[in-house]
């Protein structure tokens, strides 16, 4: 039953990833004010990287208590890292730079935040299958 977790909970993660990125996030900026977007996206933006965090750290116990150390192992551990830098480096930075209007810097940092997130889709996909 725990092997079939660590199959399970990527899979939920990377529902909530694709879910996200293609409902939540492009409906808020076409539904709202781009002001009330921005407040909006600040706040669910934690929620989602916390989120994602937990569900790849109780994947990773998974692994570690069957003894499981292949590739996905070490994928799923990249994934939570990722987060984790996501959430706790980039996010305060990228809005930082927002806030003072430092349009590229802000731009650089939100491109490297997308692609990060296609690289965890991918390792996730990888995992999954």
């Amino acid at each position: 039953m725990i092997s079939q977790l660590t199959i399970f909970l990527p899979s939920v993660v990377l529902g909530i990833m694709l879910f996200f990125s293609f409902v939540v996030a492009p409906i808020t900026f076409k539904s709202l004010k781009e002001e009330n977007a921005r407040i909006f996206i600040r706040k669910i933006f934690p929620y989602y990287y916390n989120v994602n965090l937990v569900i790849c750290l109780f994947a990773i116990l998974c692994f570690i208590f069957i003894q499981n150390y292949s590739l996905n192992f070490y994928l799923i551990s990249s994934i939570t890292i990722l987060f984790g830098i996501s959430n706790f480096i980039l996010m305060p930075l990228i809005n930082k730079f927002r806030d003072s209007n430092e349009n590229k810097k802000f731009k650089n940092l939100h491109m490297m935040s997308v692609i990060i997130n296609f690289i965890q889709i991918i390792f996730l996909i990888l995992i999954i299958f």
